[in-house]
């Protein structure tokens, strides 16, 4: 089954600091899916890697994206969409994501570096240091031009931002047309 035959299956994808969590779990509660935070998948080595301010490799993703992949197949299964926030920087990431979902959204929440930088400085309790923020744009691989992709100024209010996806996906003919919209949404 793909995508356009089921509830919504999204990925919000950026840098650390770009609002994927929040937004995230905005569109799951206004969509009526579930919501997958990507962070919390990560082995508890990948974490204090991270928390000590080292980036990591792409061989410690691996593992990750693939039980990434397996909770967003179980939620298809289980016949519900879903929004995964999820930074899936480089593109090999986002292809293990399609290949285990066809027919997966992105949305790309776009963000300056100085931005990000100040979001996260600010954030308190999270695994991810402000000193990965510049390694994190080293590594993004633009998703311009890849299928089902929306790029969004992640500058805007979080309501605009939410309002544009919403749009995006009512455009998109395959996800939300057939859906009436939520009136208690907001």
């Amino acid at each position: 089954m793909t995508a356009s035959a089921r509830e919504p299956t999204l990925v919000v994808m950026g840098v650390s600091g770009c609002g994927k969590t929040q937004t995230s779990r905005a569109l799951a509660a206004e969509l009526g899916v579930r919501y997958i935070e990507a962070d919390d998948f990560h082995p508890t080595e990948n974490l204090a890697q991270m928390r000590a301010g080292l980036p990591l490799a792409d061989a410690q993703r691996i593992g990750w994206l693939q039980a990434l992949g397996d909770e967003m197949r179980r939620a298809v299964d289980d016949g519900c969409g879903f929004v995964l926030a999820c930074s899936a920087l480089r593109r090999s990431y986002r292809q293990v994501l399609r290949d285990a979902v066809p027919g997966l959204r992105f949305v790309h929440l776009v963000v300056d570096p100085e931005t990000a930088r100040q979001r996260v400085g600010a954030r308190v309790g999270h695994f991810m240091p402000g000193s990965l923020v510049d390694s994190q744009f080293a590594t993004l691989e633009s998703p311009a031009g890849e299928p089902g992709v929306l790029s969004v100024d992640a500058r805007q209010p979080p309501e605009e931002v939410r309002q544009r996806i919403i749009d995006w996906l009512r455009g998109e003919g395959s996800m939300l047309a057939a859906r009436p919209a939520r009136p208690d949404a907001r």
